[in-house]
């Protein structure tokens, strides 16, 4: 019984690969907003290295796929997480709480699985990484993470995204500290 325990909070254990939580929506499932499916080459063969742990913090937040576009209004994720910013669609549904709440999801995943990095959709309400739309509905970026990748990046997470992995896959060895460039 105690080898179990040993292994608790760490359901990646016994993989020669470490752990790398990845936007679903990036290694094909049918996790995006419209329903439909498309994967990213660059973000697939990470997993020659590392062990995919695919999460979408809005499914797991109680959102449907397909549902409507959502937008940050009055900041980015960081201030959705300190209360001055909100999730809201195009309409004003407010879905905040639901964006909150699948940003925590996602964070236990991490910790369960003992990830220590992410890759994310680039510039999602959610899983933006630096940049997000500015809750205009009008394609305009501002600086700023989603909901989930803020939530993240508090809790020590490398964040890239599709744009940006391969960043991941130069590294020599995963988990030693050393790059090859």
């Amino acid at each position: 019984m105690a080898a179990a325990n040993e292994d608790e909070g760490d359901i990646a254990a016994g993989s020669e690969r470490p752990p790398l939580i990845v936007s679903a929506c990036l290694v094909g499932l049918r996790t995006r907003l419209d329903g439909r499916a498309r994967s990213f080459p660059q973000v697939l063969t990470l997993a020659s290295r590392y062990c995919l742990i695919p999460v979408c913090p809005e499914q797991l937040g109680g959102s449907p796929t397909p549902r409507p576009p959502a937008e940050i209004r009055q900041g980015a994720g960081e201030d959705v997480w300190d209360g001055r910013a909100r999730v809201v669609t195009a309409e004003g549904d407010d879905l905040t709480e639901a964006y909150l709440r699948g940003a925590m999801e996602v964070l236990g995943v991490a910790r369960l699985s003992g990830a220590t990095a992410a890759v994310l959709k680039a510039r999602s309400p959610s899983c933006g990484v630096g940049t997000t739309y500015d809750g205009t509905f009008s394609h305009r970026l501002r600086p700023g993470s989603g909901v989930t990748a803020a939530l993240l990046a508090r809790e020590g997470l490398e964040l890239l995204t599709e744009e940006n992995c391969g960043a991941l896959s130069a590294c020599s060895d995963p988990g030693d500290g050393q790059g090859s460039g």
